[in-house]
């Protein structure tokens, strides 16, 4: 065989074996970790699991962090290809399709360990002082109840301080984020507190893959199909203990 022939033939075994990415997407996220942020690893949890299920459909990928807004608006114009971090909302259709369920955010009431609260029903919580974050959303039913004595605060560390300090007898927050935030508290807040059982809320995490991309339809149906496949093999639960959860 001439040597250019055998150069060209080696270019091609060289390109067959590279993955072959059907296109490059643009995934956007605002900072909210530990599930999307730029300075935990490889993005934060949710970001960890998105590349890879997309990935391992064929999607190469570059993530950017931008305000929550200008994520959602950037993925209804066309600039943002997959909002990583997204829960369903009617509305949010007319922007992007959604994926199936990837993760579960579970929001959960903390209290004292020493303190002998219980939560079936929000009326059973009107006569205690709750911290919440400001400006923050938890619930229709929570957000709603004009009885309960919420306590606005600038964040959750503020909030569970509050709380190991007796200056309130309740907080509320996504158990993930809750947990991720606890883990660089003192021995003395974390020992403290408390998730109570039962939640207040659940929320299913979506991808939301624009619209304005041609291709949407087969985007979601191949990250879809690689999460099935990456918790029937493991790999799920190894990012999921990677990211300390």
């Amino acid at each position: 065989m001439p040597r250019f022939s055998r150069a060209v033939a080696l270019i091609g075994v060289l390109l067959l074996a590279q993955p072959a990415f059907a296109q490059r997407l643009r995934l956007v996220a605002d900072a909210w970790p530990p599930f999307t942020d730029a300075t935990l690893i490889n993005g934060g949890l949710a970001t960890d699991i998105v590349s890879t299920a997309l990935a391992r459909a064929g999607y190469a990928s570059d993530f950017e962090q931008v305000p929550w807004a200008r994520a959602l608006m950037g993925v209804g114009d066309g600039r943002y290809d997959v909002l990583i971090n997204a829960w369903y909302d009617d509305a949010r259709t007319k922007l992007g399709q959604f994926s199936g369920e990837y993760l579960l955010n579970r929001v959960r009431f903390i209290k004292r360990r020493d303190d002998p609260i219980e939560f079936q029903n929000l009326a059973q919580l009107h006569d205690y002082p709750i911290a919440v974050v400001r400006g923050y959303a938890y619930s229709a039913a929570f957000d709603g109840d004009a009885q309960l004595q919420k306590v606005p605060v600038h964040n959750f560390a503020m909030a569970v301080r509050m709380l190991a300090a007796q200056r309130v007898r309740l907080t509320v927050e996504d158990e993930y984020v809750a947990r991720y935030y606890l883990s660089r508290e003192s021995a003395r807040v974390r020992n403290a507190v408390e998730f109570l059982p039962q939640p207040l809320s659940e929320n299913s995490l979506h991808i939301l893959v624009s619209l304005k991309n041609p291709e949407h339809e087969q985007i979601v149906a191949g990250f879809d199909r690689e999460i099935a496949k990456m918790k029937a093999d493991g790999s799920y639960e190894r990012l999921m203990k990677a990211h300390g959860m």
